[in-house]
């Protein structure tokens, strides 16, 4: 597998011609098939390397951690939390040993006391599965204005730790040092007295500095924008696409050679059968049979062995924090071995690398909007999980090069609010930024931020003017599965967030569904379903990726692990991880009073030509009028356009 070529595409118009064409398929304003990763990837590279880790954390897991507080402050006060709680984080870092076995760490209670879920110290990237679920951050960088400019990835591939390297010994210090291209950055760490990183006042010591660091990114990205410069991508680095070209080349040629299965089948259908024995188990309240298949199963997993035994070793993991019995005890834990943000970054990278499914979202919502608003004169976008607004750079540039002029773009981010006294802090660096973006092309621009609980929000607060004759557009990315459903509360937050959206009257309504079968209430049920559903994608990783890659490790721990884990160990609303099918978002949508709209043929077409530059077995089909994207049968996502119906 190649990955998609990257022409310069941040030419200005008289640089390229080609840029003022009419054409609806070959203009730039509507083709972003070849330039999306280009140009997104370093954007939000620049992005995430001026956030300090020592005070600052993801924006979605600090969100969660401060719904997880008020839930403590409830418990300490004896009183029962709101019943419309959302969901603190509730699962534990396993600390592996570096045995045979690789067996986890069992020091005074269970391994997964570790505390694998902390709110501190977990990065949430643009959706991976989400958009992320939004996203975990970059490593901070100090120091001259020309370090900001852009700069050689050669080294990114050839710096990667093995994987079968013992890991270094870890102590509690309060200077991490993070090591990137050969340069050592240090980022320092204050703990109250507990233990637990400090949050509140010191984060507004850093507000200038940061802002400092903001307009200096800023610069050198549009320096490079205006000027033509081509600006180098992660995902385009030299060395990796030979070393990823070669390991695909071996691949292809193991795959031609007769292997001997029957060993392989035997072993993946045991490790199986004791998972599910396990969970049996585990339900039904016998913890002394569980206990003994999950000895059983250590002893042939391992995050480090084959796609099965990877995924076998993290829904072991969620089983033992289940038998633990410490799902409502994990989320105040500190990790300790969490990975720094750059091992998360290039994780990152690997998994746009070698999957198309974020490069055709965005690409599909990118290019709806630009149709619904061809003609108009403003456009408002409100974005329910704006996060660092990763979609939007992209969008505002082929605005800017509309035939006719750019129209007025107004955005309204929304997120859930942050721990401290500034709880839009982060969604309002956003807005910054896409604002100093706007300007230097030219593209009239506001920005809204709204951070709180998206249920409580009201129609007030997204000061739409009916005057402006405008064009709205709500966009909603993989998120809302992550709100309570009917079985958690009464009252369901994702059934109010439709409500609102309805009374919104968009011209259409963007909403992308993270499809999947295992949210049953009954356990057993649910932990088949994910069973299924994520061993699909440690078979995508399998096929696409060498098992030494230390990126494929990291994701797999901080992204896929941590989700299979929170399935499995967690009940109520420390389970965050609640997807249906879009069969069953399809009822909900029909059932709250909107109606589904196609997506253009060319908007498809568009999508359907990025997959011959991926692993044949991809998976971009239709079915009515959603866009299915999937791997070797399995849907993970699926794409769909709404508008409501007016009575």
């Amino acid at each position: 597998m190649e990955p998609p070529s990257s022409p310069n595409i941040l030419q200005s118009p008289t640089e390229n011609p080609s840029l003022g064409s009419s054409s609806d398929e070959d203009t730039a304003y509507n083709s972003e098939t070849n330039d999306f990763s280009h140009a997104v990837l370093k954007y939000i590279h620049d992005i995430l390397m001026e956030d300090d880790l020592g005070d600052k954390t993801c924006m979605l897991q600090d969100c969660l951690a401060l719904q997880a507080a008020e839930k403590s402050l409830y418990d300490v006060l004896g009183e029962e939390s709101p019943p419309s709680d959302h969901f603190p984080p509730c699962l534990a870092q396993i600390n592996e040993s570096p045995d045979e076995n690789f067996s986890p760490t069992r020091s005074g209670q269970s391994s997964v006391l570790q505390s694998f879920y902390s709110p501190e110290n977990v990065f949430v990237i643009p959706d991976v599965h989400t958009e992320m679920q939004s996203f975990r951050q970059f490593n901070g960088v100090t120091g001259n204005s020309d370090k900001l400019l852009p700069y050689s990835h050669s080294e990114n591939f050839s710096s990667m730790r093995k994987a079968s390297d013992p890991p270094e010994p870890e102590e509690e210090v309060v200077a991490d040092r993070i090591q990137n291209n050969g340069k050592n950055y240090t980022s320092n760490y204050q703990y109250d007295s507990n233990g637990y990183l400090e949050e509140g006042r010191s984060k507004k010591q850093h507000s200038i500095s940061d802002f400092t660091h903001l307009e200096l990114l800023d610069d050198a990205f549009l320096h490079s924008i205006e000027n033509g410069v081509p600006i180098p991508c992660p995902l385009h680095d030299i060395s990796r696409i030979a070393a990823y070209n070669k390991f695909l080349h071996d691949e292809q040629l193991a795959a031609s050679r007769v292997r001997m299965r029957t060993l392989a089948n035997k072993r993946e259908a045991d490790l199986w059968t004791q998972l599910i024995l396990c969970a049996e188990a585990a339900g039904s309240g016998d913890r002394k049979t569980a206990s003994a298949k999950l000895k059983q199963i250590r002893q042939h997993s391992s995050p480090f062995g084959d796609a099965n035994q990877r995924l076998a070793h993290y829904f072991a993991n969620g089983l033992e924090a289940r038998l633990a019995g410490t799902g409502m005890l994990l989320s105040g834990h500190v990790t300790q071995n969490s990975s720094t943000a750059a091992e998360i970054l290039k994780a990152y990278e690997l998994y746009v690398t070698i999957c198309p499914f974020r490069k055709m979202t965005n690409l599909c919502g990118s290019r709806t909007i630009a149709r619904v608003a061809d003609k108009a004169a403003s456009v408002h976008i409100i974005d329910f999980g704006i996060s660092y607004g990763f979609q939007w750079p992209c969008f505002i540039y082929r605005q800017s090069l509309r035939p006719g002029g750019p129209p007025r773009i107004r955005i309204t981010g929304i997120e859930l609010p942050q721990l401290g006294f500034r709880p839009a802090e982060r969604i309002e660096e956003t807005g910054r930024r896409l604002k100093r973006l706007a300007d230097r092309m030219n593209v009239p621009f506001e920005y809204d931020a709204i951070a709180q609980k998206w249920e409580t929000i009201q129609y007030e607060d997204l000061k739409i003017d009916r005057d402006r004759d405008e064009v709205i557009v709500v966009n909603c990315m993989y998120r809302l599965k992550n709100l309570p459903d009917d079985t958690v509360v009464q009252n369901s937050p994702r059934d109010a967030v439709l409500k609102l959206i309805k009374r919104i009257n968009p011209d259409v309504f963007l909403h992308g569904v993270r499809n999947g079968s295992f949210n049953a209430p009954f356990f057993v049920t649910r932990f088949r379903e994910a069973l299924f559903h994520y061993s699909a994608y440690f078979d995508m990783l399998e096929a696409n990726a060498p098992r030494e890659d230390q990126e494929r490790l990291v994701f797999e721990r901080e992204m896929i692990g941590r989700d299979a884990m929170n399935v499995v160990a967690c009940e109520g609303s420390e389970r965050i991880e609640r997807p249906e099918t879009y069969k069953q978002w399809r009822m909900r949508s029909l059932r709250m009073g909107f109606r589904q709209i196609p997506l253009h043929q060319s908007v498809i077409k568009k999508v359907k030509s990025i997959k011959p530059d991926y692993h044949k077995d991809f998976i971009v089909d239709e079915d009515g009028q959603w866009l299915l994207l999937g791997w070797k049968g399995k849907i993970f996502h699926a794409i769909s356009a709404w508008k409501p119906v007016q009575e």
